[in-house]
């Protein structure tokens, strides 16, 4: 519940967190205290009522296309990246742990003796249950990055809404606003204005599952603290995009 007593806005989302979110300011690596407070965050939304499950990226570890770049099988260098977002799905689950907030991970490609086989119906169980859910090892498939896990894993557990969590930026812009001044920040975009325009909120296979699936993405700045639960108490933070549904 709210401060004010009000359930929140949204019954279920799902957090799309980047390898980067969980390196802090060096990009690379995990900072124990940066994954602390993201499970803080995420522990405040579970406070409220909402239900959270999690995908998590593996670029500060390991980038499947920058090993594919250098001559490595493309296949291989993704199966690479999979694990990584392994790697950061246990670091997650422990920062969670250590804060009393109930979680599991599941994995896309089986790793039974660390976290447990990806099962829809049992992750929705662990939802309904208060339990945070982080999924990882991406769609278990290469080529498919983990933007499109999280559109994948949002429309099969029929999440009310996407947090697409940014380093740095509260939104999306026209132009990047870190180099160009006076850019234009967007309050809210279409799915077909998003790809049409290339604004880079999701990869086009995300965009476009989110699109057929009606599912919201709210692109926000994960750097300021709280931003979790103003989301999901429906304040209007960061760049919501959305459409009506085909009639």
């Amino acid at each position: 519940m709210s401060a004010a007593g009000a359930p929140p806005v949204y019954r279920r989302v799902l957090l799309k967190l980047s390898g980067q979110a969980m390196a802090g300011e060096s990009g690379t690596g995990i900072d124990p205290e940066v994954v602390t407070s993201i499970a803080g965050q995420i522990g405040d939304a579970v406070g409220l009522g909402t239900q959270v499950a999690v995908v998590v990226g593996g670029g500060n570890l390991w980038r499947g296309r920058e090993g594919a770049s250098r001559g490595m099988d493309r296949a291989t260098a993704d199966y690479m990246g999979m694990l990584a977002t392994v790697i950061n799905a246990l670091a997650l689950q422990d920062a969670l742990e250590k804060l009393s907030v109930a979680s599991r991970v599941q994995t896309a490609i089986e790793m039974k003796e660390i976290a447990e086989p990806y099962i829809r119906r049992r992750a929705m169980r662990h939802l309904e249950k208060g339990r945070v859910v982080i999924f990882a090892a991406g769609t278990g498939n290469p080529f498919f990055s983990t933007d499109t896990a999280a559109a994948l894993r949002a429309a099969e557990i029929e999440a009310d809404l996407i947090l697409m969590a940014k380093q740095g930026t509260d939104g999306v812009y026209d132009r990047d606003p870190n180099r160009v001044a006076g850019a234009k920040k967007y309050e809210e975009l279409g799915y077909l204005e998003v790809l049409n325009r290339g604004l880079g909120v999701m990869d086009a296979t995300a965009t476009s599952l989110c699109m057929d699936n009606h599912i919201p993405i709210l692109v926000f700045d994960l750097g300021r603290k709280g931003n979790i639960v103003r989301a999901v108490a429906g304040e209007r933070i960061g760049t919501l995009v959305r459409g009506e549904p085909a009639k």
